[in-house]
Protein backbone atom coordinates (compact mmCIF):
# COMPACT_ATOMS: atom_id res chain seq x y z
CA UNK A 1 0.00 0.00 0.00
CA UNK A 2 1.29 3.56 -0.50
CA UNK A 3 2.59 5.56 2.20
CA UNK A 4 0.16 9.07 1.69
CA UNK A 5 3.01 10.47 4.17
CA UNK A 6 4.92 10.94 1.23
CA UNK A 7 2.58 12.39 -0.81
CA UNK A 8 0.12 14.79 1.72
CA UNK A 9 0.99 17.40 3.70
CA UNK A 10 -1.11 19.31 6.64
CA UNK A 11 0.24 22.92 7.90
CA UNK A 12 -1.74 24.58 10.42
CA UNK A 13 -0.38 27.66 8.49
CA UNK A 14 -1.44 27.04 5.23
CA UNK A 15 -5.04 26.26 3.97
CA UNK A 16 -6.06 26.61 7.23
CA UNK A 17 -4.55 23.05 8.55
CA UNK A 18 -6.58 21.20 5.83
CA UNK A 19 -4.88 17.87 4.26
CA UNK A 20 -3.43 18.73 1.02
CA UNK A 21 -1.50 17.20 -1.62
CA UNK A 22 1.89 17.71 -1.16
CA UNK A 23 3.47 19.90 -4.37
CA UNK A 24 -0.53 21.92 -4.66
CA UNK A 25 -3.27 23.55 -3.16
CA UNK A 26 -5.32 20.83 -3.90
CA UNK A 27 -7.50 19.27 -0.55
CA UNK A 28 -7.44 15.59 -0.10
CA UNK A 29 -11.21 16.19 0.54
CA UNK A 30 -11.82 17.20 -3.52
CA UNK A 31 -10.33 13.82 -4.63
CA UNK A 32 -12.33 12.36 -1.93
CA UNK A 33 -15.44 14.00 -3.27
CA UNK A 34 -14.78 13.60 -6.53
CA UNK A 35 -14.43 10.11 -6.72
CA UNK A 36 -17.51 9.65 -4.40
CA UNK A 37 -19.66 11.40 -6.93
CA UNK A 38 -18.51 8.92 -9.50
CA UNK A 39 -15.53 10.71 -11.38
CA UNK A 40 -12.75 8.37 -12.88
CA UNK A 41 -9.33 9.13 -11.66
CA UNK A 42 -8.39 10.13 -15.48
CA UNK A 43 -11.30 12.62 -15.04
CA UNK A 44 -9.53 14.29 -11.51
CA UNK A 45 -6.14 14.47 -13.22
CA UNK A 46 -7.66 16.64 -16.65
CA UNK A 47 -9.66 18.92 -14.01
CA UNK A 48 -6.43 19.11 -11.59
CA UNK A 49 -3.71 19.58 -13.83
CA UNK A 50 -1.35 19.61 -10.63
CA UNK A 51 -2.07 16.20 -9.66
CA UNK A 52 -0.26 13.13 -10.31
CA UNK A 53 -1.75 9.70 -10.29
CA UNK A 54 -0.15 8.42 -7.25
CA UNK A 55 -2.15 11.45 -5.34
CA UNK A 56 -5.05 9.93 -6.05
CA UNK A 57 -4.07 6.42 -4.47
CA UNK A 58 -2.40 8.51 -1.48
CA UNK A 59 -6.06 10.43 -0.77
CA UNK A 60 -7.84 7.00 -0.42
CA UNK A 61 -4.87 5.79 1.65
CA UNK A 62 -5.02 8.68 3.89
CA UNK A 63 -9.52 8.18 3.63
CA UNK A 64 -8.69 4.45 4.65
CA UNK A 65 -6.14 5.12 7.49
CA UNK A 66 -8.55 7.56 9.51
CA UNK A 67 -11.73 5.46 8.78
CA UNK A 68 -9.58 2.56 10.93
CA UNK A 69 -9.00 5.79 13.27
CA UNK A 70 -12.07 6.77 13.75
CA UNK A 71 -15.62 4.85 15.17
CA UNK A 72 -18.95 7.09 13.73
CA UNK A 73 -22.29 6.08 14.57
CA UNK A 74 -24.34 4.86 12.07
CA UNK A 75 -28.26 5.13 11.97
CA UNK A 76 -30.31 1.80 12.12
Amino acid sequence: MIDWRDHIWIDPERMHGVPCMRGTRVPVYVILDNLAEGESPEGILVEYPSLRREHISAALAYAAEIARERVVSVPA
